[in-house]
């Protein structure tokens, strides 16, 4: 059944903490492929969990806050830019996830990164999850504050400790959440948009018009781009849409519509929502700027609550308003808490081959968010976003041009994904050089050190350096340093007949639980299987398979 070398030393004993670490890993899959046995949603709620992701407010900042800056016509450029790119570099990224059913860490080790050398990405994404959270809890402590006088720093502190009990559980409970709030959320958001075109269409004329305060009204290649790339921040938020979409079921000749379709729709095209949002941000700014002044007009519940004013009786502005901004912020804080739970636990565990437990990241992500919510990091928002830009475009354009052009047009890079220690090699230049150099002179750009002309263009370096890079190193190396063996040691193949990951199962004599082919490799020191969670805590790399 394997082709590991048969020795007659007897099994090890369990390590210390493996019982628990098993129990937690198998609720959510942390750090492992999913296996068909749990993925028993269908394709559409799969979907739905992965789009009530996107529910956050901070589109309705972003946009408000470019608008307000550059004018209209610049703002809609520069959002229409940004959501091209975002959709074409995820699209790769998000089939990758749903159809080998891996998050975008795993995706990342095995696209150019390295077993060692996706940890930096990991903590990239970690990031993200904790600055947007931040950025979410700060626009519900706002609307606590405006609906119920608390003070700004108990806002923060209430919107960070709501998410741990919904939290702790993984996909079966987000899964519920997601699913049964996205309608109200949805009629919230789109309702009084509606109403107040429909009532006052002098409102759209004045919205289009609008000229910014450091532009004339006329569209422009600088801002367009720093519009762009303040947009561009969240293009790490297809990691956050693939922690759900790895439970996609398989893909069948059945089912093909409709996975495709979920996958689209949940994967990529979360940023066409997302988009519509900072539009509607624009025009919601920029109704209320006379009003409330520009700083306010950048607060979603400020420019709900006005919405919601020119609608409905005055008693039901503020409950509405509150509402729409506490259910929005629950849906993301939840998806972000989670992801930033599993980047900050990939990274330690790999480092370490300690694993401390899910919910101990979960705390450390949320103690990162209550810090920058307490900074008040609302107030230079497009600054933090505009320079944590260039690194989310340089990690996420190199994995999806490793995978769209390494993998299906150079043929260098293994076209199924790797993930397992002992199957990579710790670096792979391919990945870590690209993003290392994109990243890098795309922030030297970014603060001027190269000029004030090429500031503005910091988002385009990046991307394109990425592009660029990625392939040139792969063929530098002739990608030797993709796998660092093919053979995992087992005769089962990966995948099934359509192309889907096997669901034949094995025991891992480690943890001696059973396990689907994907998350096993071969024993070194064993006729036996190990998991790739008992290999990723292998303090001593008893049981790692030797480089072939």
């Amino acid at each position: 059944m394997t082709t590991a070398e048969s020795r007659t030393a007897p099994a090890p004993p369990r390590a210390a903490g493996t019982d628990q670490a098993t129990k937690e890993t198998l609720e959510d899959y942390t750090l492992r492929f999913a296996p068909r046995s749990y993925r028993r949603w269908t394709p559409m709620v799969v979907a739905t969990t992965a789009l009530g992701g996107i529910a956050y407010m901070a589109d309705f900042s972003i946009g408000a806050g470019i608008g307000l800056a550059h004018g209209t016509g610049n703002a809609l450029v520069a959002i229409a830019v940004a959501a091209v790119v975002i959709f074409v570099t995820g699209f790769p990224l998000a089939y990758y996830g749903a159809r080998y059913n891996i998050d975008l860490d795993l995706i990342t080790r095995g696209s150019g990164f390295g077993y060692y050398g996706s940890v930096l990405t990991s903590v990239i994404f970690a990031s993200f999850t904790f600055i947007f959270f931040a950025l979410e809890g700060s626009i519900m402590a706002q609307g606590l504050k405006l609906g119920l006088g608390l003070p700004l720093w108990l806002g923060y502190l209430v919107s960070t400790l709501m998410v741990i009990p919904l939290v702790i559980y993984g996909m079966k409970a987000l899964s519920k959440l997601q699913v049964w709030t996205t309608p109200v959320w949805l009629l919230l958001m789109v309702g009084p948009l509606v109403y107040l075109i429909a009532h006052d269409p002098g409102t759209v004329d004045s919205f289009l018009r609008y000229p910014g305060t450091d532009g004339d009204g006329g569209v422009n290649t600088a801002s367009v781009l720093l519009g762009a790339g303040v947009c561009l921040s969240l293009i790490a938020q297809i990691g956050e849409q693939i922690d759900y979409l790895r439970f996609m079921p398989p893909k069948t000749p059945e089912n093909r519509r409709t996975w495709w379709t979920a996958v689209v729709m949940a994967g990529p095209g979360w940023v066409v929502l997302g988009a519509l949002k900072q539009a509607i941000g624009v025009f919601l700014a920029v109704y209320i700027l006379s009003e409330v002044g520009p700083a306010a007009a950048t607060e979603p519940i400020q420019q709900f609550r006005s919405a919601f004013d020119a609608m409905m009786p005055s008693w039901l502005v503020l409950p509405l308003a509150v509402a729409l901004v506490v259910i929005s912020q629950i849906k993301i804080n939840v998806t972000n808490a989670y992801s930033g739970s599993l980047a900050w636990t990939n990274s330690f565990t790999r480092v370490t081959r300690h694993y401390p437990g899910r919910m101990v990241f979960v705390l450390v992500n949320l103690g990162f968010a209550l810090a920058l919510m307490e900074a008040d990091m609302f107030s230079f928002l497009n600054s933090i976003l505009g320079f944590y830009s260039n690194c989310a475009i340089a990690w996420v354009v190199t994995v999806a041009t490793d995978i769209g052009v390494n993998k299906y047009l150079l043929h260098l890079s293994p076209l199924q994904p790797e993930f397992r220690r002992g199957m990579l090699h710790a670096v792979n230049p391919v990945g870590v050089v690209s993003f290392v150099a994109a990243s890098g002179l795309s922030i030297a750009m970014y603060f001027h050190a190269l000029g004030d002309t090429l500031q503005p263009y910091s988002p385009v370096a990046a991307a394109l350096i990425a592009f660029v890079l990625t392939p040139l190193t792969a063929v530098a190396t002739k990608g030797r340093y993709y796998l660092r063996r093919a053979d995992d040691g087992i005769a089962e193949p990966l995948l099934d007949a359509d192309g889907n990951p096997s669901a034949v199962t094995f025991d891992c004599h480690v943890c001696l639980q059973s396990y689907e082919r994907p998350d096993l490799a071969a024993c070194a020191t064993h006729d036996a299987m190990v998991c790739s969670l008992c290999l990723s805590t292998d303090g001593a790399a008893d049981h790692v398979l030797p480089a072939a």
